[in-house]
Parts: C-alpha cells; structure tokens; sequence
C-alpha cells in the first residue's frame, strides 16, 4: 500500500499555488510520495485550458481570472471554500482517470453525508450536486485535473459557507443558469451534537474539520481501490500456477 501525505497549505494566493504543483508534478520520481494539498484560496476565477471565456459573464476588477491547465470550463475559488489538490502517481496506483474521478466524487459524497447532507453525481457532468432539499441539483464541489507523465495534480472544491455572489458572474463550469450552493446554506450539521443534543449548523469555524474529514475520505476511497486491485492481482496468480511457481 502507498500512504498519502496530507499537506495543510492554509490560505494561499492561487498563483504561487499552480506553479508549486507544476513543479511538484515536474521533479516527481517513481518514489515521491504522493500528496494531497489542502488549501483556501483569495477570491479567483480559475479557468481550464479549453475553456470559453465568454462563460465569465461579468468580470469582477477584484477578482483576478487566471487561465490554468486543468480539463473543465471556468470555477471560481474564495474564502471558505475547502480546495483538496491530488497529486498522485496514477500508474503506482493501478488508477484510470475515470476511476480517479469516482473516487473524488465519492470522498465528497461521504463527507456530505457525515454533515447530513443528500448529494449525488450527474451523468457527464464532473462535480457533485444536492439531491434534496430546496436546493436540490444546486452544484456543491466542483472536480478537475490534469494528469502529466501519468501523475495528477489540480483536484476538488467544496463549498463550506462562502460568498456565493462571484458565481452569478460565470457559468459555473460551462452551465448556464446553474446554481451553486454551500454546506451552511444547505442546511449542514455538524456529525456530533451540542451540549443539549441539538444539532450544531456547519459555519466556517468547522472548515478546517471538513477539510481533514475530506482529506481522510479521499485517502479512504483510495486505500480501498488500491486494496481490490491488489486482491485482483494475487487472485491472478493464484489461479495461474505458472505465475505462482
């Protein structure tokens, strides 16, 4: 099994951020650990390396737009958002692309669950939505990557309690009229009561424990993925009695 290291960036301009991965991704051996980075960035608009600008509706002088390698339209980043970048060697881990997304979808999945929120995927479009509610198919985290000589980097975004404003300037990811919603605003709580058994609401004071809850998901859906596929393996070579002698 190949243990991933969580590194706690804090706030961070997003710039010197993209660059760091670059050179993270760049400089790897096939013994680089992998990471995952946990950050939160100023406000920024981010967009991928196909992607249309016409989708910034109404620029923002404050916000910066920074055209960036990651697949996917334009997203916006800010305060109180949980950013989670994968950097993983994708080839060491027996993971597809696709499957990498899956199991990203998934981690946010089961950290919304944990903060009592119903979420979903949706056919051929990347992120995860709230399946129920009054903000039910508002998008809650968004996903992209790039992969580079086999190894990712970029990764997932998911809304904690956050002005919410900025994405009425794009189309968040290419959709037009999408709305987008956050953990406070939909109604999270927290996984353990308060002191009178009521239910604690997530604001941005428990960010920093949805980023590790998220963190942990990711290493979890992982483990597990890599857990099958060496099971797989050693079937393989049980049931060939050339590959077992």
């Amino acid at each position: 099994m190949h243990p991933i290291q969580i590194i706690e960036r804090g706030r961070e301009d997003y710039q010197p951020c993209f660059d760091a991965m670059r050179a993270f991704t760049a400089a790897r051996s096939p013994e680089t650990p992998d990471q995952i980075w946990l950050v939160e960035h100023p406000p920024v608009y981010t967009l991928g390396q196909a992607g249309d600008p016409a989708h910034l509706l109404s620029p923002d002088d404050n916000i910066p737009v920074v055209q960036i390698d990651r697949g996917g339209q334009i997203t916006y980043h800010g305060p109180g958002q949980v950013v989670a970048y994968l950097l993983l060697d994708l080839r060491r881990r027996h993971l597809m692309v696709r499957e990498l997304v899956h199991a990203i979808e998934q981690a946010v999945l089961d950290t919304l669950a944990a903060y009592n929120l119903a979420a979903e995927r949706k056919p051929g479009a990347p992120g995860i939505y709230l399946s129920d509610g009054p903000h039910q198919g508002a998008k809650i985290a968004a996903l992209g990557l790039k992969i580079r000589n086999g190894c990712s980097y970029h990764g997932v975004s998911l809304n904690v309690q956050m002005d919410l404003s900025p994405f009425l300037r794009i189309n968040p990811c290419g959709y037009a009229g999408l709305e987008t919603v956050d953990m406070a605003t939909a109604g999270a709580t927290c996984p353990v009561a308060d002191a009178d058994g009521a239910p604690m609401p997530v604001t941005a004071a428990r960010q920093t424990d949805i980023a590790q809850r998220l963190a942990a998901a990711l290493c979890e859906v992982l483990a597990a993925h890599e857990s099958r596929v060496l099971a797989a393996e050693a079937a393989d070579v049980n049931a060939d009695p050339a590959l077992a002698s």
